[in-house]
């Protein structure tokens, strides 16, 4: 699992760290649900687009605590989004999910930050909860495997968003056909050259 220290800095720091990372959930069944991280995008409090630049509420209340928490909100009252929530208490910051690839399912399963929260079963009741095994629900570090096999890192803007759209605060997994949207210019691969995670143990 990633010690805590790792979410202890700046979104716009763990946000390209987080790629090759895996998300994994213990189902009721006991048996693991992973997948690879390979688009993530940051916001922080000074950041227009984060929803605690101008106000904390009950809502919000998350990203303003501790960091190495999940903090899941509702958007357009149908999707739910996963975050992480970074840097320091009192400041709100975090990283959002915005793309995962889940061994022997299809690419597209979870290209998208609602499709992530949805495939994993995440909705506001995992609000807050801290990342860890005796949860349930971790993150844990890139395996050799996985990091000998991927390449390139985009780092481009956001999307999604009307705030702050400039800001090059996204990265993606260039390789990975399960990307939610690609940077202009930049052709998806083909599933022959594509990078794909493989099955491993995960304990």
């Amino acid at each position: 699992m990633l010690p805590l220290k790792f979410f202890q800095r700046p979104a716009e720091i763990v946000g390209p760290e987080l790629i090759g990372c895996r998300l994994i959930k213990r189902q009721s069944n006991g048996q693991l649900l992973w997948g690879v991280i390979v688009e993530t995008e940051a916001y922080s409090q000074k950041d227009a687009a984060c929803h605690g630049y101008q106000r904390r509420s009950k809502s919000n209340e998350t990203l303003f605590g501790h960091p190495g928490k999940f903090y899941v909100y509702l958007t357009y009252g149908v999707y739910h989004c996963v975050n992480i929530v970074t840097d320091r208490f009192d400041w709100a910051s975090g990283v959002l999910i915005r793309a995962v690839a889940i061994p022997n399912e299809h690419e597209r399963e979870a290209s998208g930050p609602g499709l992530v929260a949805r495939r994993f079963g995440l909705n506001r009741s995992h609000d807050s909860w801290p990342i860890s095994v005796e949860n349930g629900l971790w993150l844990s570090e890139r395996s050799s495997k996985s990091a000998s096999n991927m390449h390139k890192i985009v780092n481009t803007t956001r999307i999604g968003i009307s705030k702050a759209k400039d800001l090059p605060l996204r990265w993606y997994l260039q390789s990975s056909r399960s990307v939610s949207k690609r940077a202009k210019g930049d052709r998806c691969p083909t599933r022959e050259k594509a990078w794909q995670p493989e099955k491993e143990d995960i304990q």
